[in-house]
């Protein structure tokens, strides 16, 4: 039987009882309806599982003992960061999800002059959070012990010029596709559109700091289908998507 996994922001070691905090437990109790004595995975984000045991399942408590550290690597030797151009709603919590399925490393929300998205103060601290609990989520439902990074929304001008590796940013026109290209250092930086597509002024500030315009075949991709093909045919050419069995 499958175990359920959670993720703690707080550092693990074997031997440890800690109690879950007020989300985790209400998920332990009302979701999973877990028992005392039941198993449970816990992980911090730093590379491993720990095997664990409910010690009590209250509804004011749930406390685990932490029993045995199992070092987990799912992670690709292909580093992929991306650039997301900030999409409506549904679409840009899809796109988050399956970045973290994809095994993206590190994540930016991007500002462009054609996102239909505008976040301003509380609203853009909240939708972030609302991000950081899909990125949790996800890591925990695919078995990822390392959880990707999420950086502050920032606006393209700025992005684009801190970037590193082989950058590409994602255009239906262009002429250049991913297999004329090799990665640097395994590292891919991948910038993605809003739905609107970019400004002539953005492609060119791209392109000024080092970013390569390719396509993804023929057909005009939405925003949240273009950031899942470009990660899945990353992956594929030059991440673990493309070894066998024991890497063979």
């Amino acid at each position: 039987m499958r175990i359920s996994r959670l993720y703690v922001p707080e550092a693990l070691n074997c031997g440890q009882h800690i109690e879950l905090d007020d989300d985790s437990a209400h998920y332990v109790r009302t979701v999973l309806r877990l028992a005392k004595d039941d198993k449970i995975v816990l992980f911090d984000g730093s590379g491993a599982d720990f095997l664990s045991v409910l010690l009590e399942v209250r509804r004011n408590r749930v406390a685990v003992a932490l029993e045995q550290r199992q070092p987990r690597d799912v992670e690709s030797p292909l580093t992929i960061c991306l650039g997301l151009g900030m999409a409506r709603g549904d679409r840009m919590d899809l796109s988050v999800q399956k970045a973290v399925e994809l095994g993206v490393n590190q994540m930016t929300p991007i500002e462009t002059e054609r996102c239909l998205v505008q976040l301003k103060g509380d609203k853009r601290i909240q939708r972030f959070t609302h991000w950081q609990r899909i990125i949790q989520h996800a890591a925990e439902q695919s078995g990822r012990s390392v959880l990707p990074e999420l950086s502050p929304i920032t606006r393209l001008h700025q992005w684009v010029g801190e970037q590193q590796g082989l950058k590409l940013f994602l255009d239906p026109y262009a002429e250049v596709t991913l297999a004329d290209l090799q990665p640097e250092e395994m590292r891919v930086t991948l910038l993605t559109g809003p739905e609107g597509g970019f400004a002539d002024h953005e492609r060119e500030a791209a392109k000024a700091a080092g970013f390569i315009p390719v396509r993804l075949g023929g057909r005009i991709l939405r925003t949240e289908t273009a950031s899942l093909a470009a990660l899945s045919a990353v992956q594929m050419l030059w991440g673990d998507f493309r070894l066998g069995p024991k890497g063979c």
